[in-house]
């Protein structure tokens, strides 16, 4: 599954509806995890920070403030979202389930 670094870290007011729902995956994913697993079936949650899309661009209006939040001052890029997945769904990542899998350069730290 897809979260969001804000279910575990909202660094500014605002943000408590989109919080619930990035924290609700990660409950729907412990949940999962525990009811898919003796099935061999692994459940995660990979939660990014700001990633650089049209709705949020890298050079857009909020992007000075996100990174102000990183340890790595740059959005996550797409591909690396999608990296992590295919770790994920790949034979490296079969005795990992149940997880949040943050990429967020820090935003979180």
């Amino acid at each position: 599954m897809i979260g969001s670094v804000n279910g575990d870290v909202m660094p500014f007011a605002g943000g408590a509806a989109y919080a619930l729902t990035k924290s609700a995956v990660q409950g729907m994913v412990r949940g999962l995890a525990r009811d898919f697993g003796a099935r061999g079936i692994t459940v995660n949650s990979i939660q990014p920070g700001p990633v650089d899309t049209d709705m949020n661009p890298a050079d857009g209006p909020m992007a000075d403030t996100m990174h102000g939040f990183m340890a790595i001052k740059r959005h996550v890029r797409s591909d690396e979202v999608a990296e992590l997945a295919a770790y994920l769904a790949g034979p490296h990542g079969a005795m990992m389930t149940g997880a949040m899998h943050t990429i967020d350069g820090g935003f979180g730290a």
